[in-house]
């Protein structure tokens, strides 16, 4: 099996990467991680991917002082280490359209909110103050507007009684540890795809990733 690479972008420690590096381990995944490129030199995810052997890339945003700047320079890193999928796990900056085009249909996205709700950040407070009764995260293909891509597949967890964000974000979290590897390995493993702007499945089971529950 020829795997496909990945670009992760990232922008602090990395939790989402770590649990796609460990899912690019098991010999029937259909991806390898190609770089891990951050828009911050001391993130913590960084050194967690030098450890494993995975080419870290540092680039900073306010000394190269424009998105365009950032996005060139990210867009070289990839095209470097030949990756032909991008996950972002944790990246904190907005991308323009043009660099969002180069990757369509080739960058996903997981963000701690059922989207359409509560897009943007501070998700979880929002949740809570909002009084839903379940919370959770979705994977999504990026598209020019903010959280708006195509929806893969999301993940759902209850909100408890007596929960805060701190809570109700862990459980969140240990959902997204689960959904991002498998939507990424069947995006990888061609069993997924943007068409028309919206999520196809291939076959039945890529099918059922597109909602997990917690226990």
């Amino acid at each position: 099996m020829v795997r496909k690479r990945v670009g992760i972008l990232i922008s602090g420690r990395g939790s989402n990467m770590a649990s796609l590096m460990d899912a690019a381990r098991a010999d029937n995944c259909a991806y390898e991680i190609a770089c891990v490129i951050s828009n911050r030199p001391d993130a913590a995810g960084l050194e967690t991917a030098r450890k494993s052997g995975i080419t870290a890339v540092a680039l900073d945003h306010k000394t190269l002082g424009s998105r365009e700047a950032l996005e060139s320079a990210m867009h070289e890193a990839l095209i470097a280490s030949q990756a032909e999928l991008v996950a972002c796990a944790g990246f904190m900056r907005i991308m323009t359209g043009d660099f969002i085009a180069k990757w369509d249909g080739r960058m996903i996205n997981i963000h701690p909110s059922l989207l359409p709700l509560f897009k943007g950040v501070n998700t979880h407070e929002r949740a809570l103050q909002a009084g839903v009764r379940v919370h959770g995260c979705s994977v999504h293909f990026v598209s020019a507007e903010l959280d708006a891509g195509a929806i893969i597949a999301q993940g759902v967890v209850k909100v408890m009684p007596g929960d805060d964000a701190d809570t109700l974000a862990a459980r969140v979290l240990a959902v997204e540890h689960r959904i991002y590897p498998a939507v990424l390995n069947a995006l990888a493993g061609d069993r997924i795809r943007l068409e028309d702007g919206r999520t196809v499945f291939s076959d039945a089971d890529a099918a059922t990733l597109s909602v997990i529950a917690d226990n």
